[in-house]
């Protein structure tokens, strides 16, 4: 059984007075360093295959809290059990930056601008690297960064930009966003002349690319299959019985109507039981966007019987690696149980069961799935957040879920208790 390692809260963290490295917990590696009389600052310690030892600086105390200097840490980490050296990666981001402008390839700018900032990511590294791997570069890396235009943008989206055989409609989406942000990267490194991006979709690309909502019109689309609300009781039930890691990450995707791969990669860092709020970064967001969960009793009760690993953040790591779970983790656990659906049909169900069986405002069941839509009125509400009332629908649901299943189709939330 790895060892737990003690996480030192933001106040005891602030107690710390004696000179030297202080272990803070929460990310292995991750130290407060004082240097008398009132330097404080965060350095991440990490080794390399080789046996190398390497220190990196997180900032000081002022300007980065503990709960940000964790999240980089835990970032930095997963970088260098991918193989990466993070102190390298500066070093070559600022000699990309001290080439003459016209010897700045596309590859030397994107490179940097991932070395700039996946520190600040968990997931969405080996994306980045695997989509310019396959797709950019092959086209475009070797060219001067100040020569890609629209046509050689359009080189690379066109021939994925569709779906059906061949089509990469959603990989081509990412990488248009992807490419547009190192080009604004490059830009303001001056490696690029003032001017409009060609990979903007709003007046340039819009007009030479076919909407993506047009696109998937001609896809017909399908529904996940999900557990009837009147089952989802006996279904939670007999899931608790089930021993395992995926077990738990289903019953937390259940209980806080998120996507699996929200929940597989959920953080300890990202967590605070006291206010049981789970704050989830834009970069793990479908959307982009920071989503706050309200965490229900039950859904707290659940985390408190998850221990913190050393090793890992990760709330449900894998038994086997300490890295994230895979769906199909999850969705063998609902074979073996023999259950008729698939782990984001618990979405669904919940979504079923708040239009059908209770009085809260649609627009609140739509905030609480992360979901985007133009609608003004849900709009008002996404632009609050409507943390409160969305406590109230979820701690409704895990009630819902945490009793026998219904037969009657009752048990329809009363209306004092929904105010939406």
């Amino acid at each position: 059984m790895p060892k737990i390692m003690p996480t030192m809260t933001a106040k005891a963290v602030e107690a710390l007075k004696e000179g030297g490295l202080h272990a803070v917990g929460g990310a292995p590696g991750l130290f407060l360093k004082i240097v008398p009389p009132n330097s404080r600052y965060w350095v991440y310690r990490y080794s390399l295959r080789d046996g190398q030892r390497r220190e990196m600086g997180l900032g000081g105390t002022f300007d980065v809290s503990l709960s940000d200097a964790r999240t980089r840490a835990l970032a930095l980490r997963a970088a260098v059990r991918a193989g990466a050296d993070p102190v390298a990666d500066k070093r070559a981001e600022r000699a990309a930056r001290a080439k003459p402008a016209q010897a700045v390839t596309f590859k030397d700018a994107a490179e940097a601008y991932v070395a700039t900032l996946e520190v600040t990511w968990r997931n969405d590294k080996s994306g980045w690297a695997g989509s310019l791997e396959n797709h950019v570069y092959p086209k475009i890396g070797a060219l001067p960064v100040a020569d890609v235009g629209k046509p050689e943008v359009l080189s690379v989206l066109q021939p994925i930009w569709h779906v059906g055989e061949g089509g990469r409609l959603d990989t081509a989406m990412k990488l248009r966003g992807r490419i547009e942000k190192i080009l604004d990267y490059a830009r303001e490194a001056d490696w690029r002349p003032e001017g409009p991006n060609p990979a903007t979709w709003q007046g340039r690309l819009d007009k030479s690319l076919t909407a993506p909502g047009l696109l998937r019109k001609k896809v017909p689309r399908k529904h996940h299959d999900a557990i009837p609300i009147d089952g989802i009781g006996d279904f939670m039930r007999q899931l608790a019985k089930v021993e395992g890691m995926g077990a738990r990450c289903l019953e937390f995707v259940t209980l806080t109507a998120v996507r699996s791969g929200e929940a597989r990669g959920a953080v300890w860092a990202e967590i605070d039981l006291d206010r049981k709020v789970w704050t989830i970064p834009g970069e793990r967001m479908k959307a982009g966007k920071e989503h706050r969960v309200p965490l229900s009793t039950q859904a707290v009760a659940l985390l408190k019987t998850m221990p913190q690993l050393e090793g890992t953040d990760l709330v449900f790591p894998s038994p086997q690696s300490n890295s994230k779970l895979s769906d199909m983790t999850l969705l063998s656990v609902m074979k073996r149980m023999k259950a008729n659906g698939v782990p984001h049909g618990m979405r669904s169900t919940f979504r079923d069961w708040a239009f059908e069986r209770t009085n809260f405002a649609r627009e609140i069941a739509e905030v609480a799935l992360a979901h985007t839509n133009g609608d003004k009125v849900e709009a008002a509400y996404r632009r609050g957040d409507a943390l409160e009332k969305r406590r109230l629908l979820m701690q409704a649901w895990a009630d819902f879920v945490d009793k026998p299943s219904v037969k009657d189709g009752g048990n329809v939330v009363p209306l004092n208790a929904a105010a939406g």
